[in-house]
């Protein structure tokens, strides 16, 4: 979906909050100069040890507060992270996204809506059903920010969850303070992945449909 509306090759790209750096370095392999930003060294440690060569960069940064100079970015993605960026900083941060990005550069917001089976399953752990709502209303407000939302387009995106140690691994690397409510709720979460995804392909893996919603705003 962001190739097809915000074509990254050949650009300066910057994932804001890359976390483990999985976009930053599919976006590299497809010959974008990538910048990966994350809120901390330790949340940032992932990515650079899997960068393997590639020559991406990493700085330690906020939405709200990027770590980067003025009109020195061609696309500007937030890949599922929006909505992490504190309530009352969202206006903010697309004031930075504003600021940084090139004329004629785009800002790309893919967000999880509120729905669907699999944000039936991780509510369980943290319900997002109030932080997901407040990050579309922001998008709404972009113009303030001197950003049009230009495109927008709703999509059922698929996942495969390897089990209870991969649904783990992908609900606390968002937010590590999730851990502990994880693994009090083990038990219900097993039952959850079993009763709400589909069989995959290999044992004990598990497919969902994860309805999406990804923005284009450009500068005005």
């Amino acid at each position: 979906m962001l190739e097809r509306l915000a074509p990254p090759s050949g650009k300066d790209v910057v994932d804001v909050g890359c976390g483990a750096g999985a976009l930053v370095r599919a976006l590299t392999d497809r010959g974008a100069r990538v910048t990966g930003v994350e809120i901390s060294e330790s949340q940032l440690a992932a990515a650079i040890e899997q960068d393997d060569g590639r020559g991406a960069r990493y700085l330690v940064g906020r939405a709200e507060r990027l770590p980067l100079d003025g009109a020195s970015v061609d696309v500007l993605v937030f890949m599922r992270s929006f909505h992490h960026v504190p309530r009352g900083d969202l206006d903010a941060a697309l004031i930075e996204a504003r600021r940084v990005i090139r004329p004629g550069g785009a800002v790309y917001v893919a967000e999880p809506l509120a729905e669907g089976s699999f944000f039936e399953l991780t509510r369980l752990v943290d319900d997002e059903t109030a932080v997901r709502a407040g990050a579309q209303a922001a998008l709404t407000r972009a113009g303030e920010a001197g950003l049009d939302r230009v495109a927008t387009v709703d999509y059922d995106a698929p996942l495969t969850i390897a089990g209870l140690p991969g649904l783990r691994a992908r609900v606390v690397a968002a937010d590590p303070r999730r851990a502990d409510r994880f693994d009090a709720l083990a038990a219900e979460l097993t039952e959850g992945l079993e009763r709400l995804g589909e069989p995959g392909d290999r044992p004990g893996e598990w497919r969902f449909l994860h309805p999406m919603r990804a923005d284009v705003l450009n500068a005005r």
